[in-house]
């Protein structure tokens, strides 16, 4: 069973930092109070029996979340790939600064753990999204083809964008942060997660279901606040997501990337208008 540290709201760093502007409106200079997205680094470390933690990498994030965070990112870069091999996930207490406790978070596995190449490229890269990963073969090495026969009817996909900003709490607080939700394919929101970092966002929720031991997600949606790059084709198709919808563009290794894995990705989502740009035939279309 995975032990989960249970520490109280309160202690956990806040998602939102107060600050003062200076707001120019029209002709209009008022001094006023602001939020902004509280963007701060988070050390992983991990370790098995008898081993003391090894820091594996440090990512730049927005607190919250942050053990879905960790074992999410572990997930994606193959570092962790069942849920018998983890122990404990919690902050870790032996910082030299006690102020950064709550920016360690230290995984523990059921055995040893032993640091491969690939865990070496993932600390040297600093969670930027690729990670090490330099091609699609090098990907699709890692991860099957998405196999699904989930449909969805194109006014489900139309609609799931503002459904999303509906939920994006923080947000509509600081307009400064993505948002990543996990719908079904009736267009029911399952679980939204927002973060400075577009690709910090999925990894959250990949850990979240990862602790729920709920993976893969061959029957769900996921919907993107931003554009589509690599990275995020990546972690879609570790989690065996399907399908993809996003507000803006892809870029062209992520086309390429979804074509080749199987995932159905749409763009420039609007109410009325989406660019279909893989796997168009998951989408059901109105007579």
């Amino acid at each position: 069973m995975i032990e989960i540290s249970t520490l109280k709201q309160q202690a956990v760093r806040r998602p939102t930092t107060d600050t003062k502007i200076t707001a120019v409106r029209d002709s209009s200079v008022t001094a006023r109070p602001d939020v902004l997205a509280t963007e701060e680094p988070m050390e992983i470390r991990i370790h098995g029996p008898n081993q003391e933690p090894a820091p594996i990498t440090v990512t730049m994030r927005t607190p919250g979340n942050d053990f879905e965070l960790a074992i999410g990112l572990l997930y994606n870069e193959g570092l962790i790939d069942a849920y018998g091999s983890l122990k404990t996930v919690c902050y870790c207490a032996n910082v030299s600064d006690e102020n950064q406790r709550f920016n360690v978070v230290t995984v523990e596995l059921t055995s040893q753990f032993i640091g491969n190449q690939r865990a070496r490229s993932f600390m040297s890269s600093s969670a930027c999204g690729v990670c090490g990963t330099t091609s699609i073969e090098d990907l699709a090495c890692r991860t099957a083809v998405v196999e699904s026969q989930m449909e969805l009817d194109i006014t489900t996909v139309l609609s799931l964008p503002k459904l999303l900003l509906k939920e994006q709490k923080l947000f509509k607080m600081t307009g400064g942060l993505h948002g990543a939700g996990i719908f079904d394919e009736n267009g029911r929101l399952e679980v939204v997660r927002e973060d400075i970092g577009r690709h910090n966002a999925l990894d959250k929720i990949v850990g979240h279901y990862f602790l729920e031991k709920r993976l893969p997600l061959s029957n769900k949606v996921l919907v993107l606040s931003g554009r589509i790059g690599f990275e995020l084709v990546q972690k879609a198709a570790m989690a065996q997501i399907p399908v993809i919808v996003a507000v803006s563009a892809p870029s062209s290794l992520a086309v390429k990337t979804a074509e080749s894995l199987g995932i159905t990705m749409i763009g420039f989502t609007r109410d009325k208008s989406a660019n279909i740009y893989s796997h168009p035939e998951r989408v059901r279309f109105n007579p």
